[in-house]
């Protein structure tokens, strides 16, 4: 009933499909990424992690979710991150990797050169927070001072381990700019006292014996063990330039796990801890 020629449509459609089956298919192609023999199967309850994302870089939002779901994080606090980079890091975890999120943005800058857009309507860049759980009570606050760039921090309250905590999610002024960082520090510490459960994660650009980082020492403690402000050099470094610039600072909490991932989708290593309620 149909002529040679729907028989060749039909076997070429077959093979397209087949090809945007493998490993090479674009951003938003249709295929299901397999994760390696160890990757979590579902969301972990009590991990927490932070990645600075990288922005701008050349990597597609379909490697951010594989590198994010093998590890399945509760929380993760995203910095340099570009609003419509996020949404589409989200829809690749539920749709391809079956884990949904929840999603809060701290965006600080309307920039076109970093997140594309229309001249008159640029993307927005900042911080965001993905959350399995809920969020509620969400504050943007951009700090007083950015230095060479405007910064903040992103706070919600949401669920980690099955109980409240709030959650700061925060990217401090660039390197050499430690008077400024310092100010910054100040701000977001005396928010972060205010609570008696609290995770306050992110890029600090600061390595952990910067004085700029004194008050949150004085409050939390990072998740990282052998990180201290009078660490010998034990610490695990987090950055391509081999600086450890990437916290979890916890209070009321206590780490079980702290494991910092490589991953060559950023400049930045993956954090993530997994936490136990202290009290």
């Amino acid at each position: 009933m149909f002529g040679k020629g729907t028989g060749l449509l039909a076997g070429a459609l077959v093979v397209a499909c087949m090809m945007l089956v493998g490993p090479s298919a674009p951003d938003g192609g249709l295929f299901v990424r397999s994760l390696p023999a160890d990757a979590a199967p579902d969301v972990v309850a009590n991990r927490v992690m932070t990645w600075n994302i990288c922005n701008p870089c050349d990597t597609g939002n379909v490697d951010r979710a594989a590198e994010i779901a093998r590890y399945a994080p509760q929380v993760i606090g995203l910095q340099e991150a570009c609003v419509r980079d996020v949404e589409g890091i989200r829809e690749h975890l539920e749709n391809l990797h079956g884990l949904v999120y929840h999603v809060e943005y701290g965006m600080v800058l309307e920039k076109r050169s970093r997140c594309g857009g229309a001249p008159w309507s640029p993307g927005g860049f900042g911080q965001a927070i993905l959350s399995a759980a809920p969020m509620t009570d969400r504050v943007s606050v951009e700090y007083p001072e950015g230095g060479s760039e405007d910064r903040g921090y992103l706070a919600v309250t949401t669920t980690v381990d099955g109980r409240s905590v709030r959650v700061f999610n925060t990217h401090l002024a660039q390197r050499r700019q430690e008077a400024v960082r310092a100010d910054q520090a100040r701000v977001l510490a005396a928010e972060v006292a205010r609570y008696d459960r609290a995770i306050a994660l992110g890029d600090f650009n600061a390595v952990p014996d910067a004085p700029e980082l004194a008050p949150m020492w004085a409050l939390a403690t990072d998740t990282d063990p052998r990180c201290r402000p009078a660490s010998t050099g034990m610490c695990r470094p987090t950055t391509d330039w081999r600086s450890k610039f990437d916290y979890v600072f916890v209070r009321g909490m206590a780490p079980l796990e702290h494991r910092v991932r490589p991953t060559a989708h950023s400049d930045h290593d993956m954090v993530h801890a997994d936490l136990t309620w202290s009290g």
